[in-house]
């Protein structure tokens, strides 16, 4: 995948979210300052994320991606968003039932999904080695987390019942969840994918060493 192709839905995005943002403005409803900063920092991060060098031959530069991308860009992302800033997407018939994927039972098990079939070793390599399914990866990783965090930060309202108590547990399962698959990659004593083989040569870092970082990472 070129940079251009990366970096393009990205600019899109932020393009619709300058508009809208002006036209809410122009009517004397304003994006909070920090929301606006929040999103410039998400997309930042997500450009950063697809600009991450070495991704292909070493697996912590692969999973410092995964998460810069699927967590920190999701959350800042989330962050930025605003009921009135999402009314005219919410208002096409046939998107508006989007917004119960952002249901805290909804949103944490499509997450948990994704994050752990991406990690099965055919599915890993196979977006390693090809560009379309790395693509389809990333997207899957940020969609899902973008849905996750606003399940929490409740951008749209959310479920009575879910108060601060139950986010904080939320939270902690998310935690857990990603804790679970770190551990596989440092405790497993054996080297998961194959497609890192040239770390040690390269680098100085062997396979296991890469893999126990990259679940040091996550």
């Amino acid at each position: 995948m070129t940079a251009l192709t990366a970096l393009l839905p990205l600019a899109v995005v932020a393009f619709m979210y300058w508009r809208r943002a002006r036209t809410l403005s122009a009517r004397g409803a304003p994006v909070p300052g920090w929301r606006q900063a929040s999103f410039a920092l998400g997309i930042t991060l997500a450009a950063g994320a697809q600009l991450m060098p070495l991704e292909d031959e070493l697996f912590f530069m692969h999973m410092l991606q995964h998460v810069m991308l699927g967590d920190l860009a999701a959350l800042a992302f989330v962050l930025g968003l605003t009921g009135p800033l999402l009314r005219p997407i919410l208002a096409v018939p046939w998107l508006a039932p989007l917004r119960h994927l952002a249901h805290p039972f909804v949103a944490l098990p499509l997450w948990t999904v994704s994050l752990y079939l991406w990690h099965l070793p055919p599915l890993y390599e196979a977006a390693v080695e090809h560009s379309g399914v790395h693509a389809l990866e990333h997207l899957s990783f940020f969609t899902t987390g973008v849905l996750m965090w606003a399940a929490v930060v409740e951008v749209l309202p959310g479920p009575e019942w879910f108060s601060t108590g139950w986010k904080f547990g939320y939270v902690a399962v998310v935690r857990l969840v990603e804790t679970a698959l770190g551990n596989v990659f440092i405790w497993s004593g054996d080297v998961i994918y194959d497609v890192y083989d040239h770390g040690e040569e390269h680098f100085g870092i062997g396979a296991l060493q890469d893999q126990g970082l990259a679940g040091t990472i996550m």
